[in-house]
């Protein structure tokens, strides 16, 4: 295939110059046609680009004997795994525009997407049959099941049984240089916290211009490894494991269970990784527990030191005051005895960058993972936008900002502060909803983001809050809950969730859950013998130990933002629950219904 070329220190990104997503996955397959492209943890199953290129094209004609063409969609619920790689890149090659469906929706769910997107065929695994089945039950358009880990019964496919409706004849090439760069590469589902999810309707071109715009931000090593272990559903995980590797060549592997991802990373040592900032809060919460257990003073002593030693480096970077030669040499000190022995101990050492997103992240969490010598930037984009927006350079990160515009977009401030974006990556529209589709995007083409910001003389962006979640005091204060909530994680290893309650109110309460990973080592020092967070919640200790973590968190609020009183909920909140989105964004609407009770003591009297 001929194809333009980017060279930038020897390596060449051809796949960057095509016009559609399928022209750059046949140029980096053929690039790099025996470097791995899609594992599991130990090599249990590797293949290269080469064979994944096979494997894609095998699939897309079974798919198209079964009547996937352009402009169809294909509904795909699958924990991460392999088969998810090329049955996606299978559709995208046929013109079909694949969507993924959060692994813990209900078959009423799922039917309200089938029947959005149209779709005719949903490739899931036997985890979730049951609830596909209970789905297709109840939709008019759902018609095939393809099952990647079944047996054919009861009316499914397998995936061989899809390679055998290949038509002889079929011209793959044909089918995927017909695809053109406006079509619809993929639908993602908002999570629905404010209404019925829309389908958000990315296009071929929209993606490349986010591939593009990374590019520039980020210097993505040859043969860059990353780690696919958040939902595909996601925008954040759909494009760092799926899109950007067909790019760039990335090696994907594949971990199908997201609390086993600390084990994972030492595995892979990933060169890039992106998560959400749970996951780098509970490691941060994971990594000072073991600091605080350590036995040996003598090696207790030199963590502290190491770790001040890298913290006053940190701050005196981010004063912009510069660091000292005397704390420089302390430094390198530090970090060659033990700094850089934590990061190779949690898999984190081969690092060329590192974002976190999605949600609010404290910047105490930022500035630990600093701290330790681990680049962590935020960014910010949404699943309107392919995930791309701002970001902090790795070379200027300015922690408690999302950074700065990312090459090929435009920011700017409405009058009322909402964050108004304008670029090639913004989506196509919201499928099937041309009202809320102009809402969003006005005749200039700037999107209205609905967050609330702030912008520096430097243009580095800070976000407040959602617009439409803003508190509103009863004398008349705004305030941003998540900024509270993000104080309240960060103030102790032992709050899990939080939710700040205060609009219309004359004080803010919060609803608090127990970290159910910190809970059981807390509940051990303390002599208390159970170990579950509904018993725990009860235990006067761990009250205690809350209170000191409010009152941590307080001392660095305002004092119309403070939380005035609290309560434990012996709870775990997962993921796709009443409380959680999939994605871990606080559903507020639905937990102010189901703890009303709980709220209104919180202000009796």
């Amino acid at each position: 295939m001929e194809g333009a070329t980017t060279e930038r220190e020897g390596v060449r990104y051809r796949a960057l110059e095509e016009t559609t997503m399928c022209g750059a996955f046949q140029v980096v397959a053929a690039d790099y046609p025996d470097r791995p492209a899609i594992r599991t943890k130990g090599d249990e199953l590797s293949i290269t680009w080469a064979q994944y290129a096979e494997r894609v094209e095998r699939t897309a004609a079974g798919l198209a004997g079964l009547g996937v063409a352009r402009g169809d969609t294909l509904a795909i619920m699958l924990s991460n795994r392999p088969e998810y790689h090329w049955v996606d890149a299978a559709a995208m090659h046929l013109g079909a525009a694949p969507f993924s469906v959060y692994n813990t929706y209900s078959a009423e769910q799922i039917e309200y997407l089938a029947g959005d997107a149209e779709s005719r065929f949903v490739v899931t695994e036997r985890a979730f049959l049951d609830t596909i089945r209970k789905a297709t039950k109840r939709s008019e358009h759902l018609e095939h099941i393809v099952v990647v880990d079944g047996d054919g019964e009861d009316g499914t496919l397998t995936l061989d049984d899809v390679e055998a409706r290949a038509e002889e004849g079929f011209n793959f090439e044909a089918a995927w240089r017909a695809v053109e760069p406006d079509d619809v590469l993929t639908l993602i589902y908002t999570s629905g916290t404010t209404g019925p999810p829309k389908g958000v309707q990315l296009s071929h071109a929209n993606e490349l211009a986010a591939g593009r715009s990374f590019d520039q931000i980020i210097q993505f090593p040859e043969g860059a490894r990353v780690v696919s272990y958040l939902p595909m559903a996601h925008i954040a995980e759909r494009s760092c494991t799926q899109y950007l590797p067909m790019m760039f060549g990335f090696s994907t592997t594949d971990c199908p269970d997201p609390r086993q991802i600390a084990a994972y990373l030492p595995e892979v040592r990933p060169t890039w990784w992106f998560s959400v900032p749970r996951v780098w809060e509970k490691l941060k919460a994971g990594l000072e527990a073991s600091f605080a257990a350590e036995q040996d003073e003598t090696r207790r002593q030199g963590v502290a030191w190491a770790l001040d030693v890298g913290r006053r480096r940190v701050r005196a970077e981010q004063s912009g005051e510069g660091v000292s030669d005397e704390l420089r040499a302390e430094h390198d000190k530090a970090d060659a005895m033990v700094l850089s022995k934590i990061r190779e101990r949690i898999g984190l050492d081969q690092l060329e960058a590192c974002n976190v997103g999605a949600a609010p992240t404290p910047p105490e969490t930022i500035e630990f993972f600093h701290t330790l010598g681990v680049p962590l930037a935020e960014i910010w984009g949404m699943s309107e936008t392919c995930g791309a927006g701002t970001c902090n350079r790795p070379e200027q990160i300015k922690i408690g900002t999302v950074g700065q515009a990312s090459p090929g977009v435009e920011v700017r401030l409405a009058s009322d502060g909402e964050l108004l974006m304008r670029s090639d990556v913004v989506m196509l529209g919201y499928r099937n909803m041309p009202e809320q589709t102009a809402e969003a995007i006005d005749d200039e083409g700037w999107l209205h983001t609905g967050d609330v910001a702030e912008i520096d003389d430097e243009g580095f962006v800070r976000i407040v809050d959602r617009k439409k979640e803003l508190i509103i005091s009863a004398a008349g204060k705004n305030m941003s809950p998540a900024n509270i909530e993000a104080k309240l994680k960060a103030a102790g290893p032992l709050i899990g969730q939080a939710v700040c309650i205060g609009d219309a109110r004359q004080y803010n309460v919060a609803l608090i859950t127990l970290d159910p990973d910190m809970a059981p080592g807390f509940a051990q020092q303390h002599g208390i013998e159970s170990t579950s967070v509904e018993r725990l919640a009860e235990e006067q200790a761990v009250l205690e130990q809350i209170q000191k973590e409010v009152d941590a968190a307080n001392a660095d609020l305002a004092r119309v933002e403070q939380i005035k009183k609290f309560t434990i909920l012996g709870q775990d909140w997962e993921p796709g629950g009443d409380e959680l989105t999939p994605t871990m964004k606080l559903k507020r609407k639905p937990i102010g219904e189901k703890y009303a009770g709980e709220i209104e003591a919180l202000y009796a009297g």
